[in-house]
């Protein structure tokens, strides 16, 4: 089949599904090509059942913490079959349907670019998808990444898992080492835990989330530690073996020598999915990690837009969503630059670890003039006290002397991952300090954590 449309989106992850959606409603002919699931990794296999399956861990660590509250037991088949259906029975007809209906052409399987229709870099951009042809004079690429493994000797021995064995799995494990201190090792780490797996975390650095602030990766750990998790850091995996029923981790640089568990689940990374696409007919070269560079707009090549991981700017997919609008604004003529300040970076674990903008270390290599607060929740707040018995939170904030702005914050605490956007906004606008320390915050919230800790700057 030939068929000649508007614009193509290749992936139909959470950035292909938003540029998608934006087209349609504007009336372009557009056809999505998806090689899995409409929805992609994030609905199926990461955020969305991450998310579903740590919340009565969550809940559970709240209730235990109140006032007046018995009865905290997780039910695992009760918690399975809502995830179950929040991620679809794994099954994308009604989203197929969904688009077929608003006119869009859908095709399912692996596409791949096979050049332009003419001469030069303005023809027509075709695209194959098995025996089918589709062109189109735009082209949308969202395909995401896959997860990367380590070379680890005997891994194939042992029982692996990744993001998709983890979140989809109708019958947990007894034991299980998680290797990777991110965001994801973090999660998957405190989702295993609280619900009674005897979990292991294994991380190579010195701290954990060693992006953000020290202080948060030694927050972290202790959270971590305190929902019943070991964390090693500071230890690789040199050698995997079986040994019976045993999944067996050889450690380095570490004074525990091994590790056994069921399963092995590793967050430890994933790469752009860009190596069977076809970009050489295009002219687009990857970099060196395999991710499409982009101008302001998304734009990769003439009328070829990369949005989402694909690209490698920020792997959120909260970014991946805003490039989606940024990507198909320009096709449809309004043209706008996306910007990376203050978008907020969440771990949803027990608690919530939040944070945005820059770290200190980051700014003084930029050559900024800062100062930075640190507010213990429960010696200045009265929310902490209404939430639970023994509050414990905190919340950094990074300001710019000079220009008497935010640069960055960090909060860990109840539902830091929504409250963190009251300094998203403040570092996006630029909003000054004294703006902020005007502001009235409704009492009692955590919101006012942010008076408190404004109040001790010196600047």
């Amino acid at each position: 089949m030939d068929t000649e449309v508007d614009v193509i989106v290749l992936g139909m992850g959470p950035g292909g599904e938003v540029a998608a959606s934006r087209l349609l409603d504007a009336g372009r002919r557009v056809a999505v090509i998806e090689r899995e699931l409409i929805g992609g990794e994030c609905g199926y296999w990461a955020c969305i059942p991450s998310k579903t399956l740590l919340r009565p861990v969550q809940l559970a660590a709240e209730a235990r913490a109140a006032a007046g509250v018995t009865g905290t037991t997780l039910d695992w088949t009760d918690a399975a079959t809502y995830r179950d259906t929040m991620i679809r029975h794994l099954d994308d007809a009604a989203q197929v349907h969904g688009y077929r209906g608003r006119g869009a052409v859908v095709l399912q399987g692996a596409g791949r670019i096979t050049g332009r229709d003419g001469r030069g870099t303005e023809g027509r951009i075709r695209v194959r998808v098995g025996d089918d042809s589709i062109t189109a004079e735009h082209l949308v690429i969202a395909t995401g990444t896959t997860p990367v493994l380590p070379k680890v000797p005997g891994l194939e021995d042992i029982t692996v898992w990744t993001n998709r064995e983890t979140y989809t799995v109708s019958e947990l494990p007894r034991r299980a080492t998680v290797v990777g201190g991110s965001a994801v090792g973090v999660e998957t780490a405190t989702f295993l835990a609280g619900f009674g797996v005897k979990t292991t975390l294994v991380h190579r650095g010195t701290a954990l989330l060693s992006r953000e602030e020290p202080r948060v990766g030694e927050l972290a750990r202790e959270r971590l530690e305190a929902a019943g998790a070991t964390v090693l850091l500071g230890a690789s995996p040199d050698r995997a073996r079986r040994d019976g029923d045993d999944s067996v981790l050889e450690l380095e640089g570490t004074g525990t020598a091994e590790v056994r568990s069921d399963v092995v689940v590793f967050a430890t990374g994933r790469a752009p999915r860009t190596g069977d696409l076809g970009l050489e007919t295009l002219g687009i070269e990857p970099d060196a990690r395999g991710a499409i560079r982009v101008d302001g707009q998304c734009r990769a090549a003439a009328n070829v837009w990369a949005v989402g991981d694909v690209n490698g700017i920020m792997p959120f997919t909260h970014v991946a969503k805003y490039q989606g609008r940024i990507a198909a604004d320009a096709i449809l003529g309004t043209v706008r630059t996306a910007h990376y300040d203050g978008i907020p970076r969440v771990v949803f674990g027990v608690p919530d670890i939040a944070c945005v903008g820059l770290t200190e270390a980051q700014a003084r290599t930029q050559g900024l003039a800062v100062e930075s607060v640190e507010l213990d929740l429960a010696a200045a707040l009265a929310k902490p006290w209404t939430f639970e018995r023994e509050p414990a939170g905190h919340l950094g904030l990074l300001a710019d002397t000079d220009r008497k702005v935010l640069l960055g914050a960090w909060a860990i605490g109840p539902e830091a991952g929504e409250w963190i956007h009251h300094a998203a906004l403040a570092i996006r606008a630029g909003i000054r300090l004294e703006v902020l320390r005007d502001q009235v915050a409704q009492f009692p919230t955590f919101h006012e954590a942010y008076l408190a800790a404004l109040d001790r700057f010196d600047a």
